[in-house]
């Protein structure tokens, strides 16, 4: 069986390793006004900080359904008997429920649709590692299973830098952004039950790393060999900094450094700093 992997915009895989990895990416939108851009195509991370300096705060589509369909057939027109569908969390968007839409509507390939519950370069672990698995031969079954048994182990924490996007977006009411802001809160948010969720406040951006740091540690210093990916908003050389510093403390940590892109950067704003992790099986 010839099995293909997909995956979308949000789990910000560079295009290099999309390449190397045969992973099949679809764009979720990011709309200014009335100009749409496909993320990660029309659009990179940086330009987009760049935008929203200048312009209003955009909006943000899920892809249409049709172009799941046109990249299932392509698949199946190109001799793969099954295509990996991962994404971000259905809890958040309708990205996923697109893809086992989709997968109803084409012939000659079976879709199997893998909802990621959580999203950015952690979504990504689950890609690569399908990627890797089919590219040596796994069946997609097996595939599968080692996505679910991953699962378990996924984890991300994010905090935000300014209470505003969160407010504009409908996250958080005016006044908690307004009295956050003045007493510098930095909520540590994370995934639960596939939506964002409050985790906790803190007061300094500084304490706010070394709680997410901690939570890792519960995890890392428990034994195994995990993967960790630090994930920025604009903020590439504190990213690379916070890499080096938990390296040292977790050795049997693999880290990497990733973005929050368009689509993400959004809802979070500039600034917004996150670490996921998930061990290696």
């Amino acid at each position: 069986m010839k099995t293909a992997v997909v995956t979308d915009s949000t789990a910000y895989i560079t295009k290099e390793l999309r390449e190397k990895f045969n992973i099949h990416m679809i764009p979720l939108n990011v709309i200014f006004e009335n100009e749409v851009y496909q993320e990660e195509i029309d659009i990179t991370w940086s330009q987009f900080y760049e935008e929203v300096r200048v312009k209003a705060l955009p909006t943000t589509s899920q892809p249409p359904i049709g172009q799941f369909v046109e990249l299932f057939e392509r698949l199946a027109s190109e001799g793969y008997d099954a295509v990996i569908s991962i994404h971000l969390s259905s809890g958040i968007s309708g990205t996923y429920q697109g893809a086992v839409s989709a997968g109803t509507m084409v012939e000659g390939i079976k879709v199997y649709p893998f909802d990621s519950e959580i999203s950015c370069m952690v979504q990504g672990f689950y890609a690569l590692e399908a990627a890797e698995m089919a590219s040596s031969g796994a069946d997609v079954e097996v595939i599968m299973a080692r996505l679910y048994e991953l699962k378990k182990t996924a984890r991300a924490y994010f905090m935000v830098d300014d209470l505003a996007h969160l407010q504009r977006g409908g996250r958080l009411s005016s006044a908690q952004a307004f009295i956050g802001s003045l007493l510098q809160v930095k909520p540590l948010l994370h995934f639960v039950e596939k939506v964002i969720a409050p985790f906790e406040k803190i007061r300094t951006r500084r304490k706010a790393m070394k709680r997410i740091a901690d939570l890792l540690g519960e995890d890392a210093l428990s034994g195994g060999d995990w993967q960790a990916v630090i994930i920025h908003a604009n903020r590439e050389q504190e990213a690379e900094e916070w890499r080096q510093e938990l390296a040292s403390l977790y050795p049997n940590t693999e880290f990497s450094v990733s973005y929050f892109g368009a689509v993400i950067g959004t809802h979070l704003g500039e600034g917004a700093m996150g670490l996921g992790w998930m061990k290696k099986l």
